[in-house]
């Protein structure tokens, strides 16, 4: 399937040499003349070696047919991630890597689609937002309106985010998996 290169992010798995690679990063750098430029950093999935390539943002790409399934996250072992098919109980690994950062957000008994290339498994999509708990925040200073609106704050999984000053240890916020940020307080 074509895409546009504008429309590439990350988890997306493009073909490319005759070669499978995923996409870790992107970054659009629009140059105040000339065309806007989008900057893809991606990994061979069997080799493993990574590339940076720059493309214009109206050229088109190949994307790989992938399938998706719904699969519960298991546990985690050394570098390998463990998923089983609710359905038929089939279980398969996938490297962390191969996930990337959201990795940092799986949860036991977490429900992810797993992305398949023919049989093999490619890589895996979290849900959206994960809700978690801050085990330590900064503590608010009064009157700090001239510096920035946000503090650092520890999750229960000792990822380190950015919140609003309201926010302090104990309570539990919502977190974007895609990049770790900070969406809103729990309703929980």
């Amino acid at each position: 399937m074509k895409v546009t290169a504008i429309d590439v992010r990350p988890g997306n798995v493009l073909e490319d040499e005759g070669k499978l690679w995923l996409v870790s990063k992107i970054h659009i750098n629009q140059p105040g003349k000339g065309a806007a430029v989008i900057q893809v950093e991606m990994r061979d999935i069997k080799g493993g070696t990574k590339r940076n390539i720059r493309y214009r943002t109206q050229e088109t790409l190949e994307t790989a047919t992938m399938r998706e399934h719904e699969m519960q996250y298991l546990y985690s072992a050394g570098e390998e991630a463990h998923f089983m098919n609710q359905e038929n109980y089939d279980q398969v690994t996938i490297p962390l890597e191969m996930i990337g950062e959201p990795a940092r957000f799986l949860q036991d008994n977490m429900v992810c689609a797993v992305l398949f290339h023919e049989e093999t498994p490619i890589t895996v999509k979290l849900p959206k937002s994960v809700t978690l708990t801050i085990t330590e925040a900064e503590p608010v200073i009064k009157g700090q309106t001239v510096t920035s609106s946000y503090k650092s704050a520890v999750l229960e999984n000792g990822v380190k985010i950015q919140v609003p000053p309201h926010i302090s240890a104990g309570d539990r916020v919502v977190v974007k998996t895609e990049d770790g940020s900070y969406m809103e307080r729990s309703k929980e």
